[in-house]
C-alpha cells in the first residue's frame, strides 16, 4: 500500500539501508512541558535498546509492585532502535522507589522524578531523531533532495507501523467494513479503525501530489497555523495572501482523518476530497456505527532542525525533530529505495 503512494520529489534512484544496527536509529522523546517534581505519579526517563515499550512498562510495574495498567507512556517506540522515553507510574501516597537495582537487559534509567498528572498517549510535543543511512550509492541525489526537504518538507504519510505486520490491520479493517468479520475486541477495533483512516489520509495526500496541488491553496481548504493546532477555512478573496503565507511556512494545508462528521472543507477543496473518497465508500457505515469523529492533519511535514553529515562516501547521518504523530520513515522514503 505504501509503495503505491506518490513521492514528492520523484521516486528515489539511490539505494541504501537503515536500522542495520540499533544505534542507526536513535529517538529521544520531547514532552514539551515541565514536570512538577511532586504528585501521585512517578516519572521514569529510560533509555532502551532492542526493547518493546509495553514489555518495559510491564517490567517497571513488576519491579515497584503495582498493576501493569497503572504504568503509562506517551507513545510506542521502535524496538529495533535506541530510544529514550518517559514512563508514568501511578503511585499515590507511596515513596519514590529506588531504581538502582532495576535490571533489564537493554535498559538504563536516566532520570526519576514525580508529576501531578498521568502521562497519556500522545501527550508529547515531538521526538528528536538521529538516523544513520548506510550503503548509499548516490551522494549528489541525496544532497539535492535533502535541500528540498529542508525547504518544503515531505508528505506527512502514516508509516508502515500504523498498518501492522504485512498490513494486516488495514486488511482486517476492510473485511470488517464489508461485513466479512465482526470485531469484538476493543483494542483491535481501535487498531483497525486507525489503519483505515490512515490509509484514506495517505491516499488523499498522494492524489493531491499527483495533481500538483500539495502546495496550492484551494478555495475552501482547511489551513492550520504552523506550530499551532488552530485552523480556519480559506476564502476565495484571500487566496493570494494565503498562498504567500503557505510558501513562507506560516500555514499548512490539511487533509481529513475521515470519520462520520463533516469534512469541514468547502467549495473546490470539498469537491477534491469528495472525489478522493469515492474509492473508500465501504467505510462510511462503519465510521458512523463506531461514532468516529473526523479530524484534520497537515498534508506535509517539515523536519525541523534538519542537519546531515557524510561520515564517508556511502554513510550519512541525519539529525532532525518531528512533531508528535509524524513518522521519520516518511523522510527516509523520499531519499532512498531501501529497507531495514
Amino acid at each position: 500500500m505504501l509503495a503505491q503512494l506518490n513521492y514528492l520529489y520523484g521516486k528515489p534512484t539511490t539505494t541504501g539501508q537503515y536500522k542495520q544496527q540499533y544505534e542507526d536509529f536513535v529517538v529521544t522523546e520531547d514532552l514539551g512541558f515541565e514536570l512538577t517534581g511532586d504528585g501521585e505519579h512517578v516519572l521514569v526517563f529510560l533509555q532502551k535498546r532492542d526493547c518493546n515499550t509495553v514489555f518495559v512498562a510491564e517490567q517497571l510495574a513488576k519491579y515497584v509492585g503495582i498493576p501493569a495498567k497503572l504504568v503509562s507512556y506517551a507513545g510506542l517506540k521502535d524496538r529495533q532502535a535506541v530510544t529514550e522515553q518517559w514512563f508514568s507510574l501511578h503511585m499515590p501516597g507511596q515513596q519514590t522507589p529506588d531504581f538502582s537495582a532495576f535490571d533489564l537487559a537493554g535498559c538504563k534509567i536516566l532520570t526519576v522524578t514525580r508529576h501531578n498528572k498521568k502521562l497519556k498517549i500522545g501527550a508529547l510535543k515531538g521526538n528528536y531523531f538521529k538516523i544513520r543511512l548506510r550503503n548509499l550509492n548516490a551522494q549528489s541525489e541525496i544532497d539535492s533532495k535533502l535541500a528540498l526537504i529542508k525547504r518544503h518538507g515531505v508528505p506527512n504519510y502514516f508509516g508502515e507501523q500504523r498498518f501492522g505486520r504485512d498490513e494486516n490491520n488495514i486488511t482486517q479493517a476492510i473485511k470488517w467494513a464489508s461485513g466479512e468479520i465482526s470485531v469484538k475486541d476493543r483494542k483491535k477495533r481501535g487498531f483497525y479503525l486507525s489503519a483505515a483512516r490512515s490509509a484514506i489520509f495517505n491516499d488523499i495526500i498522494s492524489q493531491r501530489i499527483a495533481q500538483n496541488l500539495h502546495q496550492t491553496v484551494l478555495d475552501g481548504d482547511i489551513l492550520q497555523l504552523a506550530q499551532r493546532g488552530s485552523w480556519f477555512v480559506a476564502q476565495a478573496d484571500e487566496l493570494t495572501v494565503l498562498q504567500q503565507r503557505l510558501e513562507n511556512a506560516e500555514l499548512n494545508i490539511t487533509a481529513p482523518l475521515l470519520g462520520d462528521s463533516p469534512l469541514g472543507t468547502l467549495y473546490k477543496a470539498l469537491e477534491f476530497e469528495q472525489k478522493c473518497l469515492e474509492n473508500w465508500s465501504e467505510f462510511n457505515a462503519l465510521f458512523k456505527k463506531e461514532r468516529v469523529e473526523t479530524a484534520r492533519r497537515s498534508l506535509l511535514l517539515r523536519a525541523e532542525k534538519l542537519n546531515w553529515l557524510w561520515l564517508d562516501s556511502c554513510t550519512l547521518e541525519l539529525d532532525f525533530y518531528l512533531s508528535s504523530g509524524c513518522y521519520a520513515t516518511s523522510v527516509i522514503r523520499e531519499l532512498i529505495i531501501g529497507n531495514e
